[in-house]
């Protein structure tokens, strides 16, 4: 079986080169994603998965299924294809895309004698608005066995965690007057502003080590000479986990209250980007994938711990849903930093695209392993449910 998956996927390697290629070369910032939605829903239409575009609302979000017809585990594999402004693919996510549908054709061609669903789920926006939050708040996880995918990296390197994260925006309104004539009828909103920032700056004395608070300022004024009417500062608020996240949130949005409170200015809140869980990788999932990344030829001493998360992943709200995984596949063989030129470059790259067949025939003997092993299910929705204080 595992022969045949492999064999799936090399059949069909110059085709997948050409997806990657295609979406790498028209980069599409998130929900603009069209042309990428279409070639990724096209591939998998022509290998028999039912395909449902616009899920969730969101245009370019899609959920396809190829169901082999027998009860059976549900296993689903991640999409994404969002590019970033002005640089393109330069987190590789023309490869992430790729190779989600890659391993579920691989998969899919097994699965009639395994029984079970084939699922891929295409998020959108992960840079920004990840639809993965949406799909994750109305229940399209749910059911699923195992989430998997995998990113782009300079090394192999396992899954681990990431950070939950508030995207908090405030914008003040005040009361524009001359600012040498009249000042004293004006009420400055860049005052709200810059004592917003105060107030969070001094809180930093007052939270955990893990937590991060970090913003700008988008809107200031138009000129010197006039009181700023209107001003906005957006934070992004981060911690290990939701349920540190949560207070410290509500602690920087009363440091803006105060500051409206204490200006004189009107206060409006809102959120500018979707919430991200902080994400919590099944470990048994994880050691079955590390596992298959060493039977198709990764040596084991290259695969590196995760040394722990700094940024912040729509896949983190999925794994709070079903057992889940992000681990990290390597692309070059020079050390690359993603959102630079020099990682979109490895990217398009051959070699990058070689990492990325790697990590597709990983992620889909992992799903194999799900599919027809019930002792290795059960394992891995124990674990899950301890995660998350079930029974």
């Amino acid at each position: 079986m595992k022969e045949q998956i492999i064999k799936t996927i090399e059949e069909l390697k110059d085709m997948f080169y050409d997806i990657s290629q295609y979406i790498g070369n028209n980069p599409e910032l998130g929900n603009e994603e069209f042309k990428a939605c279409q070639v990724l829903t096209d591939m998998l239409k022509d290998h028999a998965f039912s395909v449902t575009t616009g899920v969730v609302g969101q245009p370019t979000a899609f959920e396809a299924v190829y169901d082999s017809g027998k009860p059976g585990p549900h296993v689903g594999f991640m999409a994404e294809y969002d590019a970033l402004p002005d640089l393109g693919h330069a987190c590789g996510h023309n490869l992430i895309g790729t190779q989600g549908i890659a391993a579920a054709i691989g998969l899919a061609g097994v699965s009639q004698e395994t029984g079970g669903k084939v699922y891929v789920y295409g998020t959108p926006a992960e840079e920004t608005k990840g639809a993965k939050v949406t799909m994750a708040e109305e229940g399209y996880f749910d059911h699923l066995d195992a989430a998997v995918m995998a990113h782009p990296s300079a090394r192999f390197v396992k899954s681990g965690t990431s950070l939950a994260m508030d995207a908090v925006q405030f914008a003040f309104y005040g009361k524009s007057a001359h600012a040498a004539a009249a000042p004293e009828q004006g009420i400055n909103a860049l005052d709200a502003v810059i004592q917003t920032f105060n107030s969070v700056n001094a809180l930093r004395e007052h939270v955990t080590p893990d937590v991060r608070m970090h913003g700008i300022i988008p809107e200031g004024g138009q000129a010197a000479n006039i009181v700023p009417d209107y001003a906005v500062a957006q934070f992004y608020v981060r911690a290990n986990e939701r349920n540190t996240c949560d207070p410290v949130t509500e602690k920087v949005i009363n440091c803006a209250r105060g500051a409206a409170l204490s200006t004189g200015a009107r206060l409006e809140v809102s959120n500018y980007e979707y919430s991200y869980d902080d994400m919590k990788t099944n470990n048994v999932l994880s050691d079955i994938f590390t596992n298959q990344l060493v039977e198709v030829g990764i040596p084991k001493e290259e695969i590196y711990e995760h040394e722990g998360g700094t940024g912040s992943l729509d896949m983190g709200n999925v794994s709070h849903r079903c057992p889940a995984i992000h681990p990290y596949i390597q692309i070059s063989s020079v050390p690359i930093s993603a959102h630079t030129h020099e990682f979109r470059e490895a990217a398009l790259s051959k070699e990058g695209f070689e990492g990325m067949i790697t990590g597709a025939k990983a992620l889909a003997l992992t799903g194999y392993e799900i599919l027809s092993n019930e002792a290795v299910r059960r394992k891995i929705v124990e674990e899950f449910k301890r995660s998350f204080g079930g029974d």
